[in-house]
């Protein structure tokens, strides 16, 4: 009897770390550069509340908005070396990891309505584009919508003339830094956590953006005005380390695909509306004028910015462009 009570002892003592370890939940970092009242934090929130929810708290889902983890030119790089889980950069990221076809995306007056992306996202170009991010340790989840994006200056941009000399951050798109050189302004890459003060500081003269984003980054209040322009999009692709994500139980990882589609749809769905909602909010503060472009303004900014997909052969390649021409019927030309 003594013996055996000493093997049953010993055999708790074995399986005591390995309870305490079952019990521990895995945790996933979430980093992301803006903040939670946005379509993309609304997401993010929206993903930890279902995976901690379908894991049975076996998950554990930290959000770290507003780069307070890090910042954008930092985190991809974080995200391979393992220090963070999971991102949701916009798909203007990926170049500098030699995946420049995600700046596609990027061309002006791309996308005629929302529907139009979504559905391009969800097929064949979608697709296609995750597969090439395989290659560097990341796997594509899902793509989130922000919308489309406006443009701000502290003068009207209404005329593309109205562009000339101006310096404009951009998030690091060398397809829209092509759009806006053509046009005679003077794109700057910078972080998205400085650009309110660079703005405020004159460093910078303008910026484009979301609706959501101007309102909850309060870029509005450095910006005497701008236009609702919306001549390109801004999409997220929200993205996890390869080796972190298959090293998951398989039960586990189906249940955070579970909560990851619900999440998407949920944030895709809210993000028009969002948008027009912080637009009606930017209006009411007074602080900011809003302008609108006519038929005449809107053509005349497409044909200056046209020469930007014949550039854009060099740069993405021949391939993507014929994938996005063929899902969008657009010319390319």
């Amino acid at each position: 009897m003594r013996k055996l009570l000493l093997a049953v002892a010993a055999a708790a003592l074995i399986l005591a770390p390995a309870v305490a370890q079952a019990q521990t939940p895995i945790v996933i970092k979430f980093s992301h550069v803006v903040a939670n009242d946005t379509p993309k934090g609304k997401g993010a929130l929206k993903f930890k509340e279902l995976a901690e929810k379908y894991t049975d708290g076996k998950v554990k889902v930290e959000v770290y908005p507003n780069s307070t983890l890090y910042k954008d030119k930092e985190e991809i790089e974080a995200l391979q070396l393992g220090s963070v889980q999971m991102l949701a950069p916009s798909t203007a990221k990926f170049a500098p990891l030699g995946v420049k076809e995600f700046e596609a995306l990027d061309l002006p007056w791309l996308f005629k309505d929302d529907q139009t992306y979504a559905n391009a996202m969800k097929g064949t170009v979608g697709k296609w584009l995750f597969q090439k991010l395989e290659a560097k340790g990341i796997i594509g989840l899902a793509y989130w919508d922000n919308g489309f994006h406006m443009l701000s200056a502290n003068r009207p941009l209404l005329k593309p003339t109205d562009f000339q000399g101006l310096k404009f951050r951009i998030s690091g798109s060398k397809i829209a830094d092509q759009y806006l050189r053509i046009m005679g302004s003077i794109p700057q890459i910078m972080a998205f956590s400085e650009v309110y003060q660079a703005l405020q500081t004159g460093v910078v003269d303008g910026c484009e953006n979301t609706a959501s984003n101007y309102l909850t980054q309060k870029f509005y209040e450095v910006q005497k005005d701008i236009t609702v322009s919306y001549h390109a999009h801004l999409q997220y692709a929200v993205i996890v380390n390869s080796k972190f994500w298959s090293g998951l139980p398989p039960d586990i990882r189906t249940q955070l695909d579970k909560a990851m589609a619900e999440a998407t749809d949920y944030t895709n769905s809210i993000a028009r509306q969002e948008n027009e909602d912080a637009l009606a909010e930017i209006k009411k503060t007074g602080k900011t004028t809003l302008h609108y472009l006519t038929d005449a303004d809107r053509k005349a900014w497409q044909e200056a910015m046209q020469p930007t997909y014949k550039w854009a052969k060099g740069r993405v390649g021949q391939e993507v462009l014929d994938l996005v021409a063929k899902e969008l019927d657009v010319k390319m030309n």
